[in-house]
């Protein structure tokens, strides 16, 4: 192969109102301190944005997003898939508990999805047995998976993607505390869990490198989805740099899809490879929330990643609009893109990174050579 191109998304969040419009809905109630059924964040949404119809085709969450997707053939799409898969009863005593119920798997192959890292903060929300059945419905949907696994050589394991005659795409999934994933959810030698990422020490880098030349063969491509930080707020850690920067110049990693905050973060390139410190959310039923909406969540990107290969190195970034309205994502407004072009070039201002619009209202990305 000389040159692929991946889809990557932030947060994929079917579970709760979004797995309520589907044609299978999970039993509606929850254990959050201001609502106890997940309808609720449903009727929230329509106070918004008006009516949402009930058992949508699995098609209807992604709109115009199939039309992007279909345009541009990505030879991989992967996202981060915030949300259980179960019918376990057996939630977590955290406050927010995602869950889908196992029929609504289709909602996955609708969009083509063949790679869900699972390393985040909710994946266990429904406790072990609903992390178990997470990987079974995915597994039995062809849909593979990579961070979560019945024991710690699973969830430390790549799922690996034959990409033309001679390379692989190698996608390594792994969270951090710091984003909300207990310390009791690490995976353990006969313990399912995620990768749980200690620290970011340089023996962290160490362990992952060492798990990274175990599997990387010459021609292969290696891909990090990390869920790290906070859910609001620009400010990229220090310590996220100097790790994302570690994995790539000691690592072999070539790309870094970062995850966890509800909206983008800026981007990098180092060293010729892409850094993306938050993708934000691609799915999920924040509509009706009030709060932050100074960052607008409602908008968010698609990144289309072209690589060349097998060097990894970054030959293009595509990055395309999106809103949510209805529980369904559209192109958004000429204000809108407008408003994340602005906010993309001032993140990535100390980055060295901006992006140029292209025909058709999307963005590409541009980067000062090293």
């Amino acid at each position: 192969m000389n040159k692929v191109t991946l889809f990557l998304s932030g947060d994929v969040m079917t579970g709760r109102g979004v797995d309520q419009i589907l044609p299978h809905p999970s039993n509606p109630r929850i254990f959050e301190s201001a609502l106890h059924d997940a309808r609720d964040y449903v009727r929230l949404a329509e106070r918004q944005c008006g009516p949402i119809p009930r058992g949508v085709n699995f098609t209807y969450p992604w709109g115009d997003a199939l039309v992007e997707l279909a345009s541009r053939s990505p030879d991989l799409r992967i996202v981060n898939l915030e949300t259980s898969i179960t019918l376990s009863e057996a939630a977590e005593p955290k406050g927010i508990n995602y869950r889908m119920h196992p029929r609504n798997v289709p909602i996955l192959q609708a969009v083509g999805i063949q790679c869900c890292s699972l390393a985040n903060n909710h994946v266990l929300d429904w406790g072990e047995a609903g992390l178990l059945d997470t990987l079974s419905g995915l597994r039995d949907a062809h849909i593979v998976t990579a961070g979560a696994g019945r024991n710690l050589v699973e969830a430390r394991s790549p799922a690996r993607f034959q990409v033309g005659p001679h390379g692989r795409i190698l996608v390594y999934s792994m969270g951090t505390a710091s984003s909300g994933i207990p310390q009791s959810w690490a995976a353990r030698d006969e313990h399912p869990g995620v990768w749980l990422v200690r620290d970011f020490s340089e023996r962290s880098v160490a362990e992952i490198a060492q798990e990274v030349r175990l599997e990387k063969r010459p021609g292969d491509v290696a891909l990090v989805s990390i869920h790290w930080g906070s859910n609001w707020g620009y400010t990229i850690p220090a310590e996220h740099r100097s790790l994302a920067h570690a994995l790539i110049d000691e690592a072999a990693i070539d790309v870094v899809h970062g995850h966890s905050s509800h909206h983008p973060l800026g981007i990098e390139v180092h060293g010729g490879k892409l850094i993306l410190y938050g993708c934000g959310d691609f799915l999920n039923d924040y509509e009706g929330i009030v709060s932050h909406r100074q960052f607008r969540p409602e908008l968010s990107l698609m990144y289309f990643v072209t690589l060349d290969a097998p060097s990894g190195r970054l030959a293009q970034l595509e990055l395309v609009p999106v809103r949510t309205r209805r529980f369904r994502l559209e192109r958004p407004s000429a204000e809108e893109t407008h408003w994340l072009e602005t906010l993309l070039n001032r993140e990535g201002t100390e980055l060295g990174t901006h992006v140029e619009c292209c025909t058709g209202g999307s963005f590409r990305l541009a980067w000062t050579a090293e």
